[in-house]
């Protein structure tokens, strides 16, 4: 146990890193959560597929379970090189499964870390087609981030309404509600970091996006199975640009799919748990 929480530590990339593992089969399943996102996100899709892989979650340093990182904050390439490090702690090739934001870390994981990707499934995410505008100088509001979240700390903001602040958005974005255990929600989200850690990942957000167009342009994305699914439950409009784009991330592979769920919003994790769950099987024989 990591103090109030499932699972352990792990020391990866220079990081303590929560990690909760269940089941044993293979080939093993390491998830990875979108923008302030932690591993209880994902109990429905874990529950769904322990009893035929080894599912692997883990928070990123400052979110969840994790410390705050001891050393300045990774970009694009840190981010593949620890999931590199925990494929090869849980037991590579893995199934790569990525929601939004995480989706850059895992697209340019498998460029990089190839021989370490059975396959992957991106969960409605994050993609940009152009070189965002203003990216470095945004990035550079970092610091600022880590600031905010002492200062919600010292004032007791983030103990007394972070837990309560997730549970109203998540039942305005989710049919679900939250699904977080309350000890589990107000444990995380009580915390001053992972606020400043959240601020931080949307301020780095586009020089993200930057780094990963620069990366297709020299490191080839294998040929591995790979499921896009799409959410336009919560997309303006048609959702036909959002349903392009990730037509284009599905062409990136030969083997490339895309799942569409028009009625479903963002979180898919949360309300069609089952789809993700069916997505990953449909890798397994490929």
């Amino acid at each position: 146990m990591n103090g109030p929480f499932p699972g352990e530590l792990v020391a990866v990339e220079g990081d303590r890193l929560h990690v909760v593992s269940e089941g044993t089969g293979t080939p093993p399943v390491l998830l990875s959560s979108g923008m302030g996102g932690a591993w209880f996100d994902w109990i429905a899709v874990t529950e769904l597929l322990r009893d035929r892989h080894r599912v692997v979650n883990f928070d990123r340093p400052g979110l969840g379970g994790s410390p705050p990182a001891r050393h300045r904050r990774v970009g694009l390439r840190g981010e593949a090189d620890r999931l590199a490090a925990l494929a090869r702690w849980t037991g590579s090739p893995v199934i790569m499964v990525a929601h939004s934001l995480a989706g850059f870390h895992a697209e340019a994981f498998a460029r990089l870390h190839p021989d370490l990707v059975h396959g992957m499934v991106l969960v409605d995410p994050s993609a940009e087609g152009d070189r965002p505008s203003h990216a470095r100088r945004l990035s550079r509001l970092a610091p600022l981030a880590d600031v905010a979240g002492l200062a919600a700390g010292m004032t007791g903001l983030a103990w007394l309404g972070g837990a309560r602040i997730r549970g109203m958005v998540m039942r305005r974005i989710t049919e679900r509600g939250d699904v977080a255990p309350p000890e589990y929600a107000q444990a995380v989200y009580g915390r001053a970091h992972v606020l400043g850690t959240l601020l931080a990942e949307h301020a780095g957000y586009r020089q993200l996006a930057a780094d990963l167009l620069t990366l297709r342009e020299s490191a080839p994305f294998p040929d591995i199975p790979l499921q896009v699914i799409t959410a336009l439950g919560d997309v303006r409009g048609d959702g036909g640009k959002w349903r392009g784009a990730h037509a284009d991330l599905a062409a990136l592979s030969p083997r490339g799919r895309q799942i569409v769920l028009p009625d479903t919003g963002h979180l898919v994790q949360i309300d069609r748990p089952e789809v993700i769950a069916e997505a990953v099987e449909g890798l397994c024989g490929t």
